[in-house]
């Protein structure tokens, strides 16, 4: 499997409820475009890359309440615009070149009421809905589509 050494290691949470509808989560401050994704986050160094995934999933929506349905096998790439790779070099981050994922499928077993978008100090999403995994790709900013599209492959299966 190819390592892609200049991606960063990432994760991301496709979670599923009783019904087979997923979570999506509205990017914060973003007030137009393709704002609505599934939670995401960075892999700390020598961290279990479903630890990772757990963890992302609490910080960025408050949830615990889960079962792990399945996980993606090797990475899913993409590459950032190179607007993005400006940016992120401004405000001193390292200058990677895109990400690169390892994709959980989860079925949440708790109650709706235990979302909270305010868990954690750095705030990710100001608005969630539950929707269809259908929809993913049409929803995220377009450079993730084609990774939202092997991720939606990978899952379809758990969608009723």
């Amino acid at each position: 499997m190819p390592d892609f050494p200049h991606h960063r290691p990432n994760v991301g949470v496709v979670l599923f409820n009783a019904t087979g509808k997923v979570w999506y989560g509205h990017r914060a401050g973003q007030a137009t475009g393709h704002a609505w994704q599934f939670p995401q986050g960075g892999v700390d160094k020598g961290e279990d890359l479903e630890a990772a995934a757990r963890r992302e999933l609490e910080e960025e929506t408050g949830v615990t309440s889960v079962e792990l349905l399945a996980r993606t096998e090797g990475w899913i790439v993409y590459d950032f615009p190179a607007a993005l790779k400006l940016a992120h070099k401004l405000k001193g981050r390292k200058p990677w070149d895109g990400q690169k994922q390892v994709w959980f499928a989860f079925r949440f077993t708790g109650a709706d009421s235990e979302i909270d978008l305010n868990r954690h100090a750095e705030v990710e999403f100001d608005a969630w809905r539950w929707g269809d995994l259908s929809e993913a790709c049409d929803l995220i900013v377009p450079f993730k589509r084609d990774a939202y599209a092997q991720v939606v492959a990978a899952f379809t299966r758990f969608a009723r």
